[in-house]
């Protein structure tokens, strides 16, 4: 599923048709520390990756995530912007989970904005952020068969919390990646502490367009990037393969973004002006292409680890489980065919 993200997200770069000129203009040529071309890129993706990945992803195996979305952030006591229980993402009803998945209130924080335009956005977010809880009968006890699957199975990595009695299965076909009216200031302090706490940085320099940064007067962020520059390289991909993380959940956003709500129904589109907001050469002096850089060099990033963990899955006895044996193999035929492009 996040390697499915990165191609969207690269196929998007391609397909939106309010992608602005001069933007396309400065998104070319060859990616800082690589030989590949982003042309060749868009061109491999468009007609190679992407349309397979989407398959993939209509695919149970690769459908249903689970997480345990009541564990509290670790980090601080979340008092930031629309702090409240219907924000958070809600699990799939008990009653609605395929053969084969299944595993054995809301965390509320300490306050929430006060001011009557904070709480108009909360409640406008209530409805953006809402899941879909929306699974079949069925599914329930396929999930069952697919965590007794599982059980007997030599795991290739854990997932982070995935064995919580709380952790709970999404559909993420009815949830797809896109704006969710999370963000103020809250949301700007998690990407600021991904970036100050993940990627070498002294304190004394600044990401450019960071709002929580003090006045740096006319620097404009060349003092960063001349840090950057002065980084080996991997400490500097470290940076880059963030920074397209980022980009990537902007793009989604950008381009899955609720434009009206009319009669009940909500409108869904890509938002120019927000994409320009965050990715424009003039409006970001200079900084969004570079974002859109890293998200290539993201992609092919992806594309190089699963390359590296094909042999794991070309092994006859791994099996992507769902108790389907026919979907079941040929999810793997397609998985193993992504793999073969992507060497």
């Amino acid at each position: 599923a996040g390697s499915g993200r990165g191609a969207a997200a690269v196929q998007l770069l391609v397909t939106l048709s309010f992608l602005p000129r001069v933007v396309e203009a400065q998104v070319t040529g060859v990616l800082d520390d690589c030989l590949c071309d982003i042309n060749s890129i868009d061109n491999f993706n468009t007609f190679k990756i992407f349309p397979k990945i989407k398959k993939l992803q209509e695919r149970d195996y690769f459908r249903y995530y689970k997480v345990n979305l009541k564990r509290p952030c670790p980090f601080w006591a979340e008092d930031g912007h629309c702090s409240i229980k219907d924000c958070h993402v809600e699990p799939c009803p008990e009653s609605k989970i395929p053969v084969g998945i299944k595993a054995g209130s809301s965390n509320k924080y300490s306050k929430v904005a006060n001011d009557t335009k904070e709480l108009e956005d909360c409640e406008q977010a209530n409805k953006l952020g809402a899941i879909n809880s929306t699974l079949s009968n069925q599914s329930k006890e396929a999930f069952i068969d697919w965590a007794r699957y599982d059980d007997s199975q030599d795991h290739f990595c854990e997932l982070d919390d995935e064995r919580s009695p709380a952790a709970q299965y999404v559909d993420l076909l009815l949830n797809p990646e896109r704006y969710t009216g999370y963000k103020g200031s809250s949301a700007w302090r998690v990407w600021n502490s991904i970036y100050e706490e993940n990627c070498f940085k002294p304190r004394s320099v600044y990401r450019p367009l960071n709002p929580l940064a003090p006045s740096r007067g006319e620097d404009d962020g060349e003092s960063f990037y001349t840090w950057l520059e002065g980084l080996c390289l991997e400490k500097r991909v470290f940076y880059k393969l963030i920074s397209g993380l980022h980009a990537s959940i902007n793009l989604h956003l950008c381009a899955n973004y609720l434009l009206e709500e009319t009669w009940g129904k909500p409108s869904w589109g890509p938002n120019m002006k927000e994409f320009k907001r965050r990715f424009d050469p003039v409006e970001t002096k200079g900084e969004g292409p570079r974002r859109l850089k890293n998200l290539y060099f993201l992609y092919l990033i992806e594309l190089r680890a699963l390359s590296k963990v094909a042999p794991y899955f070309e092994r006859s006895i791994v099996d992507l489980y769902t108790g389907n044996v026919e979907e079941d193999a040929d999810t793997k035929t397609l998985l193993l065919n992504i793999f073969q492009d992507t060497k």
